[in-house]
């Protein structure tokens, strides 16, 4: 059994912006995975998979959401470790493979079918990986700043600084890192951005991610980066 810690339910009442139920897949690994699934239920309609990042999660859609929702299914998973699901404690649980295969795990037993896929961050440096190895479930892709994880070429000074502050911040303060990053939000919204991680203890999948980028050919991941963008 995966040893993980799930945050309160309370934490998640009145976030601005947020009205959408929740919704929760149990998977093989025994984690609860959360999900937004909104919109129609027209089996000919599109599917817009919104895949969020680092340290983000679900709630970076919904702005979105109600523009894509008249046109298809909406379904917006918080990967683990971030929003409404389980986030395991030890920070060796999170690796490539484990992320992706979850999000394989939840279109399978969801059956999603003609996919618009959604990403950003790491939605794109994952979700880029899959559409290869289920081509017949995915349609169109919506990217934004992201790229295909290859492990090919130096990440730059900038995710070297990035990497090195993540480090040096095991507890983050996400909430303040999105009010420093992005000057818009509200205080309400910034906050809102930080309700999944009451303490350090919810942040292993926070502090974990900048070192799971691929930075050589053979790390894990990459050669899955390779084939999604070949």
């Amino acid at each position: 059994m995966i040893e993980f810690v799930r945050a309160p339910d309370e934490r998640f009442d009145n976030l601005p912006g947020y009205p959408f139920a929740p919704r929760y897949l149990v998977q093989k690994n025994g984690l609860r995975m959360h999900y937004l699934d909104e919109g129609l239920r027209d089996p000919a309609a599109p599917v817009f998979l919104c895949l969020h990042g680092q340290p983000s999660w679900s709630y970076l859609y919904r702005k979105m959401i109600p523009l894509f929702a008249p046109h298809g299914r909406v379904i917006a998973p918080d990967l683990f470790g971030f929003g409404r699901s389980d986030k395991p404690v030890q920070d060796d649980v999170y690796t490539f493979e484990f992320h992706r295969s979850s999000l394989i795990e939840l279109i399978d037993t969801l059956d999603l079918t003609n996919i618009t896929l959604v990403c950003q961050d790491w939605g794109g440096l994952l979700g880029m990986t899959i559409p290869y190895q289920m081509p017949r479930r995915f349609a169109r892709l919506i990217v934004m700043n992201t790229a295909f994880p290859t492990g090919e070429k130096s990440l730059g000074a900038g995710f070297e600084n990035w990497k090195a502050f993540v480090r040096s911040q095991p507890d983050l303060n996400v909430s303040a890192l999105f009010r420093r990053g992005t000057p818009v939000l509200s205080e309400a919204e910034a906050d809102a951005y930080g309700a999944p991680f009451p303490d350090i203890r919810y942040k292993a999948g926070v502090r974990r991610f900048p070192e799971l980028m691929p930075v050589a050919p053979d790390s894990p991941g990459a050669d899955h980066g390779r084939a999604g963008r070949d």
